[in-house]
């Protein structure tokens, strides 16, 4: 049981390395390219759509919203720099996620910026 589970996160990861890899190759569509930046800055980033803390609900994103993105985003993208980025995805499953610190800083900045006006609009609508 815990094989296929390890083995299909093992398959996520190396998909969303494949995607990506795929998201600067200039081959793919700009509108792959901008559904493929989502899906990856979405399963990069540390806050979820749904907080974890949720019961069950918590968990819904990570294991049906983004192996769908991660579906859709792959039937965007053209087969040929698919299979290139495959083989580029499992090297750097070996050395590691690349560290994009500008990248981090900008989601955290990104979602802190929706909190922040969600908390305004709260505050607004009660008073």
């Amino acid at each position: 049981m815990f094989t296929k589970i390890k083995a299909w996160a093992r398959n996520l990861k190396k998909q969303i390395f494949m995607l990506y890899l795929a998201y600067k190759d200039e081959r793919v569509p700009w509108y792959a390219k901008v559904f493929t930046a989502c899906v990856v800055a979405y399963a990069f980033s540390p806050i979820d759509l749904i907080p974890d803390f949720i019961p069950i609900l918590g968990y819904l994103d990570d294991v049906i919203l983004l192996p769908l993105g991660i579906m859709f985003a792959l039937k965007m993208i053209p087969k040929d720099v698919l299979s290139d980025c495959e083989v580029k995805a499992e090297e750097m499953m070996k050395n590691g996620k690349p560290k994009n610190w500008i990248v981090g800083s900008l989601i955290v900045l990104i979602w802190s910026l929706i909190i922040l006006w969600l908390t305004l609009k709260a505050y607004q609508l009660f008073n």
